[in-house]
C-alpha cells in the first residue's frame, strides 16, 4: 500500500485554482515600498501600508512593459497604481483549503503594476528612529 503524502492536493482543487476565471480588474492606488525585485520574471514584491482586499500587506506584482525594473529602488516610498485581478474560488475548494491545509482563501489574486510615483516622505533617518523605540 502506497502512503499518500499529506502535502498532495487533490486534482479537482488544483484544476480549479489553475483554471480560475479572473473578473474585470479593479484599479487601485496604494503607497508602499519595493521589498524584492525579480529581473528574470519582471516582477516585484511590495510592502503596502494599507492592505489589499484579502488583508495582505505584501504582494507580488507583475510589471507592465512601460516600467523598467532597473529604475526602481528598494525601500523608497512609492505610490503604486495597479490592477487587482480577482478570481473567486468555489465554496467547495475554499472549504477544502481551510479544513485540510489551514489556508483561508476564497479567491486568487494577481496584481499588475501600471505606474508608480516616487513620494518624498522626508528623510529615512526619522523613520529609522521610530522603529527603534
Amino acid at each position: 500500500m502506497v502512503k499518500k503524502k499529506e502535502d498532495d492536493i487533490p486534482d479537482w482543487v488544483t484544476d480549479e485554482i489553475q483554471n480560475a476565471k479572473f473578473q474585470k480588474p479593479q484599479e487601485m492606488k496604494k503607497t508602499g515600498y519595493v521589498l524584492e525585485m525579480y529581473n528574470e520574471d519582471n516582477k516585484i514584491d511590495v510592502q503596502l501600508y494599507d492592505p489589499v482586499e484579502d488583508g495582505r500587506h505584501i504582494v507580488t506584482m507583475d510589471l507592465s512593459k512601460k516600467i523598467k525594473i532597473d529604475d526602481l529602488e528598494k525601500g523608497v516610498v512609492y505610490e503604486f497604481t495597479f490592477d487587482q485581478h480577482k478570481a473567486p474560488l468555489s465554496k467547495k475548494v475554499s472549504e477544502y483549503l481551510e479544513k485540510e491545509k489551514e489556508i483561508e482563501m476564497n479567491a486568487i489574486y494577481q496584481f499588475e503594476l501600471k505606474s508608480l510615483e516616487l513620494l518624498d516622505v522626508g528623510s529615512s533617518e526619522a523613520a529609522d528612529d521610530d522603529l527603534e523605540e
